[in-house]
């Protein structure tokens, strides 16, 4: 267990500096009018984690160790919508489309909800 989450913690690291990385060329290329660096890092990591689950599971062995390291760390420490894309996307294939719409409508809906509510509530207290 111990050894998993030094994996996650080591690929978060490498993924998170990764994330700023691509913000701050997208703010010097194109301005900070609009969130391009989040708009790419979500498209980047959700391709790079359909790429790497296909090929962990057909060539790299399934490997718990190199999954934690490079889908949580590393991919997840870059961006989380890929995560959200990967759990959407294992309910789909599932045959589960119900559960998986209802997991996006309510993962957009209730987080935004929770992001208003925590800027009022931030707000009332500032």
């Amino acid at each position: 267990m111990l050894n998993q989450i030094v994996l996650v913690a080591l690929g978060g690291a490498i993924g998170s500096v990764g994330r700023q990385l691509v913000n701050l060329g997208a703010a010097r290329l194109f301005g900070p009018g609009l969130p391009l660096g989040t708009f790419t890092v979500n498209l980047v990591g959700a391709f790079a984690m359909g790429v790497f689950i296909e090929l962990l599971a057909r060539r790299l062995g399934g490997s718990a160790e190199l999954r934690v390291f490079v889908a949580t760390g590393i991919i997840g420490g870059f961006t989380t919508f890929s995560s959200f894309a990967l759990d959407t996307a294992v309910l789909w294939e599932r045959g589960e489309a119900a559960t998986a719409f209802a997991y996006v409508a309510g993962t957009l809906i209730l987080g935004f909800g929770a992001l208003f509510a925590g800027l009022a509530l931030a707000r009332h207290f500032a």
